[in-house]
């Protein structure tokens, strides 16, 4: 809680805040703001009074609807953007409360997608400085900053952190960054009930090679290049040493890092402190539910499904390594699992003697060059090569504009794979040969176009389902409407994080467990797949994000069980059902105290 802030529980058994404010500090504070619904009393005794008309509304429904009107009226997802955080910036209550009221309609608008146009408008709508802005250029003083937003021991239960540099689809934004991190709380708190007050969000500030960015005079960050190297790293071992010093309770989320560092750091620090990357086990996680469902649906053992993914970076590869821990669970050893699983990126398959210039964890998955080397290969254009973007991927570059790459068609055409999932970000790339060859070999083939936003689909399910001729079993990134064919309606499940990290994270809390494992995130996984109702033909693969407070709490209690199963929970938990819903946080006025 801030300084002037704290709780307090009366007799009655209501928890309140007690506040030495006065008078406008007190309609000033989002926390302690409620507008109209000031009692009589409470005016009296904060000072209130003239200072608001005499309208005494408890009830919070006639601010819900006159703030639901305006947001309404905004022009644009970007103009309801900045009246939302306008709003949290006024009266934080009230804004988680119209979220949840208009939860499907608003989280798009609230986070992803309206936050990637407005991270790149930053500095054109940054009404007031949200979160801890931690600078490379200082390092040394992260202790320091981070205890300027929160005193050191305080209650925090989260801390999200971004350097922004793979940021949704657009890329590299730095600074502006710092809306990942608050937008990724807010749907922390919608969702599943962390509470709004108990978290910090960061952005880690390394520099930038976005040129627009350092050509603006209005950018907020330091102006030069992405520091890498020992720099980079010794700065990130100080924030996590700073953060488990002050918090040491606190689970650290990472999020949108880049495909060279994101793995490094959460394999350097998951076993110290409780941590997760949402790119890498979150888009993995969600995937993994889907396809649990279809695999189901499909009549197909795991062990005996060939995987091919479009896309191995963080997220393409954090869904092959939850495909390939499933499939040791239905028993296929670990090599078995990893050669099930093909991937392809710009070099086209990615085979052993690529390994020089591939990154730690997309090696496991190299297929035997020996194994494609007949296979046809597509010649490679000179800007195409160029743009491999790994480090040490000189050589592959070259061995690629020289003999061509193994594309996504031709795989389909030799592996004949059940699963095809698509991380790519670029459109179209499920065509309609590569779907009818999957149905020609498989009664039900399981196609995931996961990127978003919308236009950024490998295919659509309208486009599978048709050349399929209804028989794909289909889940995407981004939400489609219901299609209709052969009589069936085909209702497609989002493989949208919000509906797994929130409870994840929120069960993590509430069991303050000392790391997050494999096994509390494939039970999240579990949690989320055992949410869609698949009773009928044509029904989602996963479930509504309509239910996203129901399927969170679900997530929370089966992480939070996990957690004590495996001896990781750091407090005793005789009853998680119960500890999970004693701890969630619901929008609601509370009472207001003098003191």
């Amino acid at each position: 809680m801030p300084e002037d802030v704290r709780e307090q529980t009366l007799d009655t058994g209501e928890t309140a805040y007690v506040t030495s404010l006065r008078g406008g500090g007190v309609l000033r504070h989002p926390l302690l703001n409620k507008g109209s619904a000031f009692t009589a009393e409470e005016r009296s005794a904060l000072g209130l009074s003239g200072l608001l008309p005499d309208l005494v509304s408890t009830d919070m429904e006639q601010q819900l609807s006159q703030a639901y009107a305006h947001y309404s009226g905004a022009g644009s997802d970007l103009d309801k953007h900045v009246y939302m955080w306008d709003l949290h910036d006024t009266n934080v209550t009230l804004f988680y409360a119209l979220i949840q009221r208009h939860l499907l309609e608003m989280l798009p608008v609230v986070y992803d997608p309206t936050v990637g146009e407005a991270i790149e408008k930053f500095s054109e709508i940054m009404r007031r400085p949200r979160g801890v802005y931690l600078s490379i250029d200082h390092a040394g003083t992260v202790e320091e900053r981070l205890t300027s937003y929160r005193d050191a021991g305080e209650d925090i239960d989260l801390i999200v952190a971004s350097d922004a540099e793979e940021i949704l689809g657009i890329g590299d934004w730095a600074a502006n960054g710092i809306d990942i991190s608050i937008g990724k709380l807010a749907v922390y708190t919608a969702a599943a009930g962390v509470n709004p007050h108990r978290v910090i969000p960061v952005v880690l500030d390394v520099g930038t090679n976005n040129e627009k960015l350092l050509n603006d005079p209005a950018y907020i960050g330091v102006r030069h290049s992405r520091v890498r190297g020992e720099q980079y790293d010794a700065f990130i071992d100080e924030y996590v040493t700073a953060a488990k010093r002050l918090f040491p309770q606190a689970l650290l989320h990472w999020e949108d890092f880049g495909s060279t560092t994101a793995r490094v750091i959460l394999d350097r620090y998951r076993d110290e402190v409780p941590t997760f990357n949402d790119d890498m086990q979150g888009t993995g996680a969600i995937a993994l539910a889907g396809l649990i469902n279809a695999v189901t649906a499909s009549g197909t053992r795991w062990a005996d499904h060939k995987v091919v993914v479009l896309g191995a970076g963080t997220a393409g590869c954090g869904i092959a390594d939850q495909i390939a821990a499933r499939m040791q669970l239905d028993g296929a050893t670990e090599e078995q699992a990893r050669q099930n699983i093909h991937l392809v990126d710009l070099p086209g398959l990615l085979t052993d003697d690529m390994v020089d210039g591939l990154l730690d964890y997309q090696k496991p998955y190299a297929q035997p060059a020996a194994a494609s080397a007949a296979w046809e290969r597509t010649p490679v254009q000179t800007d195409v090569a160029a743009s491999l973007r790994w480090p040490a991927m000189g050589a592959l570059r070259e061995g690629v504009r020289e003999k061509g790459m193994i594309s996504l068609a031709a795989v389909v055409e030799n592996v004949k794979p059940s699963i095809l999932i698509g991380t790519s970000t670029t459109p179209g790339m499920f065509t309609e040969e590569i779907v009818r060859t999957m149905a020609a070999a498989h009664a039900h083939p399981i196609l995931f176009p996961l990127s978003n936003p919308t236009p950024l689909a490998e295919a659509t399910p309208a486009q599978i389902l048709g050349w399929s001729n209804g028989a794909a079993l289909v889940a995407t990134g981004s939400p489609f409407d219901d299609v209709e064919l052969g009589g069936v309606t085909h209702k497609i499940g989002q493989a949208n994080n919000a509906a797994l990290y929130p409870g994840l994270g929120f069960g993590a809390i509430v069991s303050r467990a000392t790391k997050v494992t494999d096994e509390m995130i494939y039970a999240a996984a579990e949690a989320v797949a055992s949410q869609a109702e698949m009773t009928e033909p044509g029904d989602a693969l996963l479930p509504s994000n309509a239910r996203l407070r129901e399927t969170s709490a679900l997530v929370a209690v089966q992480v939070a069980k996990t957690a004590v199963a495996q001896g990781v929970n750091g407090v005793e938990l005789s009853d998680p059902v119960q500890a999970v819903h004693e701890a969630a946080w619901w929008p609601e006025y509370r009472a207001v105290v003098a003191g």
